[in-house]
């Protein structure tokens, strides 16, 4: 049953890995090619790592793959936002559909 279980895991974590992929060839600009690969790596590659937990239990790998997922989602959004932070103070332009931009929002309120 667990075996089960955690090939759906699996599947379904290459099927986030699949659309983040498509999503960097297909997105305009940085900041949403940087948002999918972000997503893509957070809940596809820890849905693969559950998924492998699930299937090795309570032994070296399955540990391992926890402290994975745990490492993955402490460093990725953190990252993701240090990046989209340096591209935007390098003068990245957001692309024309863009709603908002919070990062010019905060500059202008505090000069």
């Amino acid at each position: 049953m667990n075996e089960a279980i955690g090939f759906g895991f699996i599947v379904m974590g290459i099927a986030f890995d699949f659309f983040g992929c498509l999503g960097l060839v297909r997105f305009p600009d940085v900041y949403n090619r940087l948002h999918s690969s972000i997503k893509c790596v957070t809940l596809g590659t820890s849905s693969i790592l559950f998924g492998l937990f699930l299937i090795k239990g309570f032994s070296a790998g399955g540990v391992i793959a926890l402290l994975c997922i745990l490492f993955l989602v402490l460093t990725a959004p953190v990252s993701a936002h240090v990046l989209a932070r340096s591209a935007h103070k390098f003068g990245t332009k957001l692309c024309k559909g863009s709603v908002c931009d919070k990062y010019a929002e905060d500059k202008d309120a505090l000069s």
